[in-house]
């Protein structure tokens, strides 16, 4: 068993195996129950179903029962060009109009069930192209699911009517570049980040009501005032560290842990590298470790366990700077830490020490995570190939598999099948 256990885990009634509950699984962390996953395929081969998902969006599916669940988003563009200043150095035309849904299939046959138009906001903020304004991915449990698009409004409906049973949509934060950061149910709460360029703060809603149970500011001093560099995407995890919950919530700069039943601040460790902005990933642990991404200044550190305060430097026990990803999550199997860098260097890491066991450059670029199951990791690009490579400690490569459309939403596993959502399709990927 892990060494570390989100209480996720411990309050889903169901087996890893069957339910993927929210952003990288039931436990957070990308691993799967599941013996029985085909390591080969391609759009005729071991693909049970394929459904067309319209719109943009780039969250992941999650699955409870038979029931899969996503957003998706549909963009009206104008004619005038989006500022220099706001949009970066990529020109951007401006959007006049989106329109938020959530779509739920049939997990057995694909069919839609549920196509749900949430709401219509004209004059949108802004949003990169590169992203989507439906990439933070749903979070599920018996009955309920609640869908999050950041300052643009959090839904949570009635999984068997798709009926909205409250919505709250006056949290609000500039983006700058669109939103990223999933929420998480711990026990009655529902938790999410808003990391944004003009403020940064934590909420725990009631996940029954949508009322606030608490909020607070980030409080960082941050080296620049551009946007960029307080902007963050971090997917918050809770962890019991000495037998208590710690709520761990990545940001641009420097991470910090509350105690998720209040608010209050547990400690807060400041990256190692100045710039380390943009922090993506979802935050892992073992062996006494937190293992910490410091996003688009890449660097993995691993912090001990323990700590309360303001940490110091020493309080990371090794640190790694090369093919380090700023978007891809990593992935803990034993003593091995795996990882796979946004432009395709997978690396193989001892999780106690940081050594490299080996690294291998994989063809594409990579933004969703990967996922392990039965003693195979799966990694899916953004070009539609997913390279299967055996867990171990050395490199041993499988498959190559290749699909139409490229994967920027994070796999999902729900029994024998993968369930993988390209720009354009959802996937039941599976014997037939």
């Amino acid at each position: 068993m892990r060494s570390l256990l989100p209480l996720l885990l411990l309050a889903s009634p169901a087996s890893a195996a069957d339910n993927w509950p929210s952003y990288r699984g039931p436990a957070g962390d990308g691993h799967s129950d599941s013996k029985s996953l085909v390591s080969e395929w391609s759009e005729t081969e071991n693909v049970r179903w394929k459904t067309p998902v319209h719109g943009k969006g780039w969250s992941s599916p999650v699955v409870w029962g038979d029931q899969v669940w996503m957003t998706t988003s549909e963009e009206v563009k104008g004619t005038g060009k989006v500022d220099k200043k706001i949009a970066g150095n990529t020109p951007a035309v401006k959007v006049e109009r989106v329109t938020f849904f959530a779509v739920c299939v049939d997990r057995k046959t694909g069919k839609v069930l549920h196509d749900i138009k949430l709401a219509e906001e004209t004059d949108p903020a802004f949003c990169h192209d590169f992203n989507s304004y439906a990439s933070p991915t749903p979070v599920i449990e018996e009955g309920r699911v609640w869908c999050h698009f950041g300052r643009h409004g959090t839904w949570c409906l009635d999984t068997a009517t798709g009926k909205t049973l409250w919505q709250r949509s006056d949290l609000k934060c500039d983006h700058f570049r669109g939103a990223g950061s999933s929420p998480i149910v711990w026990e009655n709460l529902l938790v999410l980040v808003f990391d944004g360029a003009d403020q940064q703060f934590v909420v725990a809603l009631d996940k029954a009501t949508g009322s606030t149970a608490w909020k607070k500011d980030r409080e960082t001093k941050y080296p620049h005032n551009s946007g960029d560099n307080k902007k963050a995407y971090g997917t918050p995890h809770v962890f019991i560290v000495n037998g208590k919950p710690e709520l761990v919530c990545p940001s641009s700069e420097v991470t910090v842990a509350y105690d998720p039943k209040t608010g209050d601040e547990l400690w807060r460790f400041n990256h190692l590298k100045k710039g380390s902005m943009n922090v993506g990933a979802r935050t892992i642990g073992g062996h006494g470790f937190l293992y910490l991404l410091s996003g688009y200044t890449p660097q993995l550190m691993a912090l001990k366990q323990g700590g309360s305060g303001m940490l110091p430097k020493e309080a990371a026990a090794w640190s790694v700077d090369k093919g380090v990803p700023s978007r891809p999550s990593l992935l803990l199997v034993g003593d091995l830490l795996f990882m796979i860098s946004d432009d395709g260097l997978m690396t193989c890491l001892d999780a106690k020490t940081g050594a490299v066991q080996w690294s291998e450059r994989q063809n594409g670029a990579y933004t969703a995570s990967p996922i392990v199951a039965n003693g195979l990791i799966y990694l899916a690009n953004q070009t539609g190939k997913t390279i299967v490579v055996k867990a171990s400690r050395k490199f041993e490569p499988v498959a190559v598999n290749e699909l139409k459309d490229g994967c920027m939403a994070s796999p999902a596993v729900s029994g024998d099948a993968i369930v993988l959502r390209t720009k354009t399709h959802l996937y039941c990927i599976g014997k037939k």
